[in-house]
C-alpha cells in the first residue's frame, strides 16, 4: 500500500448509507463576506449560544484545545428518518426525548468537514454531501455549501495540506472533486494529499460495496489517481493517528487528534449517528454493513472517550457536534464558539 510520506509505523490499536448522486442547487443561508464582527470580538453571533440544540442543524462552530483549532465546516443539512435510518431505536425513546427531534419529526444531522489547524498545517476530515441526496426512505438532505463556508472562514482550498476520509459514503465525500462541463474532475483541494484507509478503499474499488458508494466517474476514478492509503495506527499528519473502527463500512476510520497537555479529540465519523446510540450502543443504524463489528467498534470508542481529557466530534449530532462522554455514559456537549449560522437549510 502507498503510505503518506510522514507516516510512522505505529502499532495497531484496537444495509450501508444509501444515497443517490444527483445534481441540484443548494438552498442556502447566504454567507456574507468574511466572519461577523462578533467572531472578531470572540463572541457568539446573536441567537447562537455556545451549546446548540440536538433538534437543529449545526452552526459553523469552532473549539480550541491546546495548540489545535477544530472547526466544523458545515456543507449540508440532513434530517434522518427515525424508522428508515434508525429502526433499532424504540419509538418510545423519541417520545421521552422530544428535544432530540427536529420540528419535522425527523432527526437533525448536518454533514461537512472538520478542519484541524495546528501551526501552519491544515487537515480537513471529510468533505460533506455536495450534490448527493439521501433517498426518501432514509431522510431528506440538501448540500453543497462546503467551499462557500470555507470562503466565509477565509480559508482558501489551496491552503489545505491533507484531506482524510473517515469512510467513502456520499455524505462524507461529496465535495472531494469539482467538475466543469467538458472537463475531467479536479481535486477541490488542489495541493492536499487525499488519504483513505486501504481497508475502506479496496471493497469500494472492487465493486463489493455498491449501495452508498460515491459516483464512479466523479469520485472513484479521480480518487484512484491521487489517493494515499493508510493502515490502522498510521500517522496521517503530525499529531493525528488513524484508528480503524469497521462496521458502518469495511474500513471506517476514527481519527485521534492529540492537542497537548494530554488532551485529545476522537473524530469518530459514523460510528454513532445520534447521542442515543452513545447511551445505548446496542442500537445500530439501518445503513451499517456489519452490526457485530459496529458494536465492537463502539465498545472500543466508548472506552477511549471515557478516558480523562478526551473529547469527541460527531458529524451528525444536530448542533452538538463537540462533546464528551460522561460518567453516566451519555453524550454531553461542550461549549464551542459559533462562527456562522447553519449555512444551509431544508425547505
Amino acid at each position: 500500500m502507498t503510505e503518506p510520506p510522514d507516516q510512522q509505523n505505529a502499532p495497531s490499536r484496537r444495509g450501508v448509507l444509501r444515497t443517490a448522486v444527483v445534481a441540484g442547487a443548494a438552498l442556502a443561508v447566504p454567507l456574507a463576506g468574511g466572519l461577523p464582527q462578533a467572531e472578531a470580538r470572540g463572541e457568539n453571533p446573536p441567537g447562537h449560544p455556545s451549546t446548540g440544540s440536538l433538534g437543529d442543524q449545526s452552526a459553523v462552530r469552532s473549539l480550541t484545545l491546546g495548540d489545535v483549532r477544530l472547526t466544523y465546516v458545515v456543507d449540508a443539512a440532513m434530517e434522518l428518518d427515525r424508522t428508515g435510518f434508525l429502526p433499532a431505536v424504540p419509538s418510545s425513546y423519541w417520545e421521552q426525548h422530544p428535544e432530540e427531534v427536529a420540528p419535522s419529526g425527523r432527526i437533525a444531522a448536518s454533514a461537512g468537514g472538520l478542519l484541524v489547524e495546528r501551526g501552519h498545517r491544515r487537515l480537513l476530515i471529510d468533505v460533506g454531501l455536495g450534490a448527493n441526496l439521501l433517498p426518501p426512505s432514509l431522510g431528506v438532505s440538501r448540500g453543497g455549501a462546503l467551499l462557500r463556508t470555507l470562503r466565509a472562514l477565509r480559508v482558501r482550498p489551496e491552503t489545505v495540506d491533507t484531506v482524510a476520509f473517515t469512510h467513502l459514503h456520499t455524505d462524507h465525500t461529496g465535495m472531494g472533486f469539482t467538475t466543469a462541463p467538458g472537463r475531467a474532475p479536479r481535486k477541490a483541494f488542489p495541493r492536499a494529499g487525499y488519504l483513505v484507509a486501504g481497508a475502506e478503499w479496496e471493497p469500494f474499488w472492487e465493486h463489493r460495496i455498491k449501495v452508498g458508494a460515491p459516483s464512479w466517474d466523479d469520485f472513484m476514478l479521480p480518487m484512484s489517481k491521487v489517493l494515499r492509503r493508510f493502515d490502522d495506527g498510521a500517522r496521517v499528519c503530525p499529531g493525528v493517528t488513524a484508528l480503524i473502527t469497521p462496521g458502518h463500512s469495511p474500513g471506517h476510520t476514527t481519527f485521534v487528534v492529540s492537542a497537548g497537555g494530554g488532551r485529545r479529540i476522537l473524530v469518530f465519523g459514523d460510528a454513532f449517528h445520534t447521542p442515543a446510540q452513545v447511551a445505548h450502543p446496542e442500537w445500530p443504524s439501518g445503513p451499517d454493513t456489519d452490526v457485530d463489528k459496529v458494536l465492537r467498534a463502539r465498545r472500543t470508542l466508548l472506552a477511549e472517550l471515557r478516558r480523562p481529557h478526551t473529547y469527541g466530534f460527531a458529524f451528525h449530532f444536530g448542533d452538538q457536534a463537540f462533546g464528551r462522554v460522561g460518567d453516566d455514559g451519555r453524550w454531553h456537549p461542550v461549549p464551542a464558539r459559533a462562527l456562522l449560522p447553519a449555512p444551509i437549510r431544508l425547505p
